[in-house]
């Protein structure tokens, strides 16, 4: 049975962020709020010591503004996934696998089984999501914790990459696939780059470098980034403006009252560790197809970069509240810190992960008392 607006109303509305009126109070109480807070600090602080000498300019010329671009691209795909799935009560901690494996199976079916790109995609896409299910069926049917199920597939993924790759390539990385993204169109639109035209004007104009041969020092857009604002949409009006996006927050907000109001928990459970797997399956294709390669050791650390994209940007670890919008904004956060530390000079790259640490606990402070204070304290 379809539950009503009434059932809804006490479980969903507790947390969703469409509810909070645009008043000073109410923006006070937004999960984006302490991300774009931090956006913004962060980039006055490195742009500050850009001023000083302190930083190389290059992070704020063209070429630096699209590296942390789409640095913050590619660890948004993986975030918004992490951040449905985190709202929703659930976690994954085989993203970072899953990128890895989902990347080596796409490689190695063009490699190794000469099927085109387009179709070796497609593959890997699906084993990723079949995987994603699986995940899913696994944390309702024994009713364990998602952490440690995903955990379980953290290290299988992980182990099942590099035994496939040394198994029908001799070795954990497969190279020689840069020219695809060039003749098949699924492998351009996700390895690819866009808006050329457009720098070449720019750099016509005077207005972006040039390289030896006369290019412009930016060729182009990845198209990570387009998927990822794509996503990130979608995924946004998905959750604030549908009743599917309700039933997120309900699942996550109280799971047995949600069950009560006739919300169908465990499909949208598994339908979002499938997302999330698809997200994954997305960076791992963009990043073989860019670079032109794949590699069994990639994707390590993304899932914890992508939780933590996911808190900064408003996600609470107990469920019920959180924003997608946040977490593209923790993901350029963190894209921006991570440049900001690899120009600057006068700190160790090192510090870069007490940064890291300390911003998660901030976060997950700041974020506890908002939640706190819109539940009236529960």
């Amino acid at each position: 049975m379809e539950p009503s607006p009434d059932q809804l109303g006490p479980i969903a509305g507790l947390a969703e962020p469409g509810n909070v009126r645009w008043t000073m109070h109410g923006l006070m109480r937004r999960p984006e709020l302490g991300a774009l807070t931090g956006l913004v600090i962060v980039v006055f602080v490195f742009g500050i010591a850009t001023v000083f000498g302190y930083e190389n300019p290059a992070m704020f010329e063209p070429l630096g503004l699209l590296n942390w671009a789409t640095v913050s691209a590619y660890l948004g795909v993986v975030s918004i996934g992490a951040c449905l799935l985190m709202i929703a009560g659930e976690f994954d901690l085989s993203i970072g696998s899953m990128i890895a494996f989902s990347g080596m199976c796409m490689a190695l079916l063009v490699d190794v089984g000469g099927l085109p790109p387009w179709l070796a995609i497609l593959i890997g896409i699906a084993i990723a999501v079949a995987i994603g299910a699986f995940i899913g069926f696994l944390v309702i049917r024994t009713g364990l914790p998602s952490f440690i199920v995903s955990l379980g597939f953290f290290f299988m993924l992980r182990g099942a990459t590099l035994v496939i790759a040394r198994a029908f390539h001799d070795s954990t990385q497969v190279g020689g696939l840069g020219d695809l993204k060039n003749t098949d169109f699924l492998a351009w639109l996700l390895g690819g780059d866009s808006l050329g035209f457009v720098f070449v004007w720019l750099a016509r104009l005077g207005l972006i470098g040039t390289l030896g041969n006369g290019q412009p020092a930016v060729s182009g857009v990845p198209m990570i980034v387009f998927w990822w604002i794509v996503l990130g949409i979608g995924a946004s009006i998905i959750l604030t403006s549908t009743r599917f996006g309700n039933w997120i927050f309900a699942t996550g907000g109280d799971r047995s009252a949600a069950k009560s109001a006739g919300i169908p928990v465990d499909r949208v459970r598994i339908q979002l560790f499938m997302f999330t797997a698809f997200c994954a399956a997305i960076f791992g294709a963009a990043q073989v197809f860019q670079f032109g390669s794949a590699d069994g050791n990639r994707g390590q650390g993304k899932e914890f970069e992508a939780i933590l994209a996911a808190v900064v940007g408003g996600a609470v670890l107990t469920g019920g509240y959180g924003s997608v919008i946040g977490a593209m904004i923790g993901a350029m956060v963190f894209a921006v810190v991570s440049q900001g530390f690899f120009y600057t000079t006068f700190l160790d790259g090192d510090f870069f992960r007490i940064f890291v640490g300390a911003v998660l606990l901030g976060s997950v402070i700041f974020n506890d008392q908002i939640r706190k204070q819109i539940t009236g304290g529960r």
